[in-house]
């Protein structure tokens, strides 16, 4: 996909040379463990074929993502179109929780999350509950925090293959028990068992005790290096090795990780492919099953696949505002019914209306039919004060929201919540989220012209008079997420909220967005490359003069409503400017002059756009490029990180450098890029990742343009409208714990000052109302000092398990305008949660199968029971070409299943339940009295089919997968190491037929 530059990390002056050799030579004195971070840790541990967490964790979503769309789909193909910017995004958010465990100081040292210093049993505890947590998340439609478990169970599970001696076992398939508790266990070695031997070289091949390695199989044990001094290493037992661990040096000597190809980090890597493999097929394992328990549409919500924008309005429903509510309602028609004729992936739909005092409640939904119902239910109603709770509703909004929201706010009056404001903001830049305000008001609104209006439309009562500059937090808002402030009219409205309809097209990619104040003539340019297409201009504010010119030199007065260029409509406070098409590719200008404030925003429909964020490198535990949270610091160093989406897989493109645009669009600075590889096999899937160094971030705010050429060496162009708000201080949560409910947490945070002594101002906010002290919290810090504190949260015991808690903090200099914020989003779980799956023990299995296959055939018969407290729930035939029978109650004897044809039933079973592959799940938790009851199943299948798969779910979300196997194709002894546990006749199947005969003479 990309022509030039794919792997030429080096390219680039002899200055950023000597600054990586500088950065690689500071590292080589700091611990590392885990498989490598990101793509940046190959470069710095000079192992350029290292599989990194990034790397398989891209990979293995990537893969499965495909496998759901081929299964949902009747044509096959690489669907490359339909993993777009959202997709790669919460590829993204997945990636960094992953990362994050090697960065975080809460996590990063900590044993448990790593598979270190043989803390197997806890290690194994965590990862069940993060899929527990996982699940609740996505069933409540909480997909943000799903991700961020996710992540962290993704990270914990490879570290795994790469830390113990699961692979020096001779294991060449992963290791069930750790994420399903009933399957076989191998014991981990006792404190006072030594686990290696002395090894002297870089290399250290056979130092595991021989009970450790393959062997001796009659006696496997488990082991985990240890690294460092924390915990100090017991004589004997092995290292995490390599030249980054001070562990290596006490007896035994040496190390067996295998993080990386490279000898000098990891003593066994010449096992690192192996264990790479294993952890990528552990990885798969849990994306399938998290596929299968949620159901496909809902895996590929998770993942945005071919997600249509979220359309979200945040409404004002007091009297005044009926002609909004009227055009936002014949908006929002409009648009479902234009989705009607291009299907895919159900939208997100939002609602927020908002008065004062009252705020909500939200309706979200993705049902567009349901949303029109709720719109419709809007009523302008009442008044009072003039100033409302728009920011609480525009948080909701936020809140509520996927990332890359479009939120559109119509009001008329000026917030009461101001105090909201950093929050608000904070949510809109973490999200990348723009909030584009209609507002029904004159900014310059007076107290006379206020009365004539309360006269005419009987609004609200008379009071003191109004500042002019009351709606300069919208203005603000809009600027710095990259939305619009429109300044309109009642009779207006309904035309100026085509906008609503131009943004939440799909595929819109932004060309040009700058603010203009000058009053002379202002000169712009924007490209439109040969991807482009529909180029529409939204200008907002009063122009005196403006002219268009195409790449031909041809022009256009955007005062006249036709012209050769473009079709102009003007309403009050917007000119909506749509170029006619065949848009001519090549760059466009646009001169304009003004007596007040002008924003140009350009937009087009095309696949091909970015995501970015900033980096530094670590300096802690481990190499790589650690994400900056939030904003970067002003003045210092940082790696620009882009991911290029939405490129056809045929198509060659190469992209040469960023600019960072002031307000105005002017240039601050040019950062030159070069590929990372790190999507080097993934280029067909039409993503590319590019990293820039920049030697001093700017000290304005700023946006990003990215720059590069197509096949045919035209030049492309795009540009993201949030304004990056360079700062002197930086906010890090440092641990983001579970919510129980009844209980208290405590949120750990870290306030970096990378400036001069000063007073800051911490504010915490949630949109649960869990934070028991908001702020704001005034303390010193030092001079390039730091300070760390605590939130206290409570959350009430009517709080729902899976339930998201956003939490907001900001922090402020009390003289100077400098700030910073954190998000951290906070999960609900119960108390003691059910994290045990169901279990399938064979009872009987009966083959008459012969040469001829389909004349003969085979069955076998099941208890189904679940080992936690939930219950069972549905029962699904993934796999297989036969029948799966339910029964109430035992099936009849050995020899009714050898006369047991296909579709024949000889029993009585609960209204005569059948499933056959293809089927939905079925609901069974009516079937049962209590979580401990068990169901009888049969399948029955002709030798043809040899192999089939049933899921189990219990009502906790615990899915079983049972494979099922004909007698005739496995020995016995097979049965016993099966993931399902199906098979011949064993002790635990006997257990559980007297069991269930028991319930049965009871009932």
């Amino acid at each position: 996909m990309m022509s030039q530059g794919r792997g030429k990390i080096w390219e680039g002056s002899g200055k950023h040379m000597q600054w990586f050799i500088l950065a690689y030579l500071l590292l080589l004195a700091l611990p590392c463990m885990g498989f490598l971070p990101n793509f940046w840790s190959r470069v710095l541990t000079l192992s350029w074929n290292s599989h990194t967490h990034q790397y398989i964790t891209e990979q293995s979503i990537l893969n499965v993502t495909l496998e759901t769309l081929r299964g949902t789909k009747k044509h096959q193909g690489n669907h490359a179109e339909e993993l777009t910017r959202g997709f790669w995004r919460a590829v993204g958010e997945v990636v960094k929780s992953n990362v994050d465990m090697d960065f975080l100081s809460s996590t990063r040292s900590d044993p448990v999350y790593h598979f270190d210093s043989e803390r197997m049993d806890s290690a194994m505890v965590m990862l069940r509950q993060l899929w527990a947590q996982t699940l609740l998340s996505v069933r409540a439609k909480e997909y943000q925090s799903a991700r961020h478990s996710l992540g962290q169970l993704f990270h914990s599970l490879q570290d795994f293959y790469s830390h113990s001696n699961w692979v020096e076992m001779g294991q060449r398939l992963i290791y069930l028990h750790l994420l399903q508790p009933e399957e076989p266990a191998i014991p981990v070695a006792n404190e006072d068992t030594p686990t290696c031997m002395e090894c002297f070289s870089l290399t250290c091949r056979d130092n595991l005790m021989p009970r450790l390695t393959k062997t001796r199989q009659d006696s496997w044990l488990l082991t985990t290096g240890y690294i460092s001094t924390s915990p100090q290493k017991p004589q004997g037992k092995c290292s995490h090795g390599g030249i980054l661990d001070s562990s290596r040096y006490i007896g035994a000597k040496g190390g067996i990780n295998k993080d990386s190809t490279s000898p000098l980090f990891s003593p066994h890597h010449y096992l690192h492919v192996e264990a790479a493999t294993l952890a990528t097929e552990a990885t798969l394992s849990v994306l399938r099953d998290l596929r299968d328990t949620v159901g496909h549409k809902t895996f590929l919500r998770l993942f945005s696949v071919k997600q249509v924008p979220a359309l979200v309005f945040v409404m004002d429903t007091t009297g005044s505002m009926f002609e909004e509510i009227t055009a936002a309602r014949l908006r929002a028609l409009s648009i479902i019914q234009s989705r009607d004729s291009h299907p895919g992936q159900p939208g997100t739909f939002v609602l927020v209306p908002f008065h004062d005092p009252g705020v909500g409640p939200v309706y979200e939904t993705d049902d567009p039919n349901q949303f029109m119902q709720q719109m419709e239910n809007l009523m302008a109603l009442g008044g009072g004060d003039e100033p409302e709770m728009c920011l609480s509703a525009v948080r909701l909004a936020l809140t509520h929201s996927p990332p890359l929201s479009e939120i559109f706010v119509f009001t008329d009056a000026s917030p009461k919540d101001a105090h909201l404001y950093d929050a608000v903001k904070a949510l809109a830049l973490e999200k990348q989220s723009k909030v584009t305000f209609l507002l029904t008001e004159d900014p310059n609104y007076t107290t006379e012209s206020r009365r004539s209006r309360r006269r005419r439309r009987r609004r609200r009562r008379s009071r003191e008079p109004l500042s002019p500059d009351r709606f300069s937090l919208y203005s603000s808002l809009s600027s710095v997420s990259g939305g619009l402030a429109i300044f309109t009219t009642n009779s207006d409205i309904q035309d100026v909220s085509t906008i609503v309809e131009d943004n939440t097209a799909a595929d819109k990619v932004t060309l040009l967005h700058v603010e203009s104040d000058e009053k002379l003539m202002s000169s712009h340019y924007f490209r439109v490359d040969s991807s482009v297409r529909n180029v529409t201009l939204h200008v907002t504010g009063i122009l005196i003069e403006s002219i268009l010119t195409s790449p031909s030199d041809q022009s256009q007065s955007l005062l006249s409503k036709q012209g050769p260029l473009a079709e102009i409509e003007h309403f009050k406070g917007l000119y909506r400017i749509s170029l006619l098409s065949p848009v001519q590719p090549g760059q466009w200008k646009l001169q304009a002059r003004s007596d007040g404030h002008l924003t140009f925003n350009v937009i087009g429909d095309s696949s091909v756009d970015f995501l970015y964020y900033f980096a530094t490198v670590t300096n802690e535990t481990h190499p790589g490029l650690a994400r900056v949270e939030g904003s970067p610091v002003a003045g210092v160093p940082a790696f620009l990180v882009l991911a290029v989406t939405g490129l056809a897989p045929d198509e060659e493109a190469s992209f040469s450098h960023v600019t960072l645009l002031g307000a105005d669009g002017e240039s601050l600075q040019q950062v030159k890029l070069n590929s990372s590889s790190s999507f080097s096999s993934l280029s067909s899937y039409s993503v590319e990742e590019l990293v820039g160094w920049v030697g001093s971030v700017p000290r304005d705010p700023f946006c990003v343009k990215l720059t590069g050429r197509d096949g045919r060496g035209n030049k492309l162009e795009r540009v993201s409208t949030e304004m990056v708000q360079p700062t002197h201080v930086q906010i890090q949560v440092l641990s983001v714990p579970r919510l129980v409910p009844g209980h208290s947490t405590m949120v750990d945070f870290d306030i970096l000052n990378h400036g001069p002594a000063r007073l800051f101002n911490l504010t915490a906010d949630d949109d649960c109302g869990y934070v028991q002290k908001r702020g704001p919290h005034s303390f010193p810090v030092a001079e390039q000092g730091s300070f760390r504190g605590q939130v206290d949260l409570h959350t009430p015991a009517t709080a729902q398990a899976g339930a998201t808690v956003t939490l907001t903090l900001t922090v402020h200099a009390l003289d100077v305008p400098d700030s910073n914020y954190a998000v951290a989003y906070l999960t609900v779980v119960p108390p003691d949660p059910d994290t045990l799956p169901p279990t399938c023990s064979a009872a009987q299995v009966q083959s008459t199968c012969l040469s001829l296959c389909n004349e003969s055939i085979w069955s076998i018969s099941l208890v189904v029971s679940d080992r936690g407290r939930s219950g069972l729930a549905a029962l699904q035939l993934q796999k297989g070409e036969g029948v799966l029978t339910l029964f109430h109650s035992p099936p009849l004897t050995e020899e009714s299943l050898v006369d047991a044809q296909p579709g024949h039933d000889q029993q009585q079973t609960h209204h005569n339940v059948r499933l056959e592959k293809g089927d939905p799940p079925l609901n069974v938790s009516e079937w049962v009295l209590g979580s401990s009851q068990p169901l009888w199943v049969r399948y029955t299948s002709s030798c043809c089919s040899a192999q089939a798969e049933l899921l189990v779910w219990d009502t906790a979300g615990n899915m079983k997968r049972c494979h099922l196997t004909s007698g005739q194709q496995r020995q016995p002894s097979d049965w016993i190491t099966e993931s399902s546990g199906a098979g011949q006749i064993t002790l635990t199947g006997v257990l559980f037929w007297a069991l269930g005969l028991l319930w049965s003479f009871l009932l």
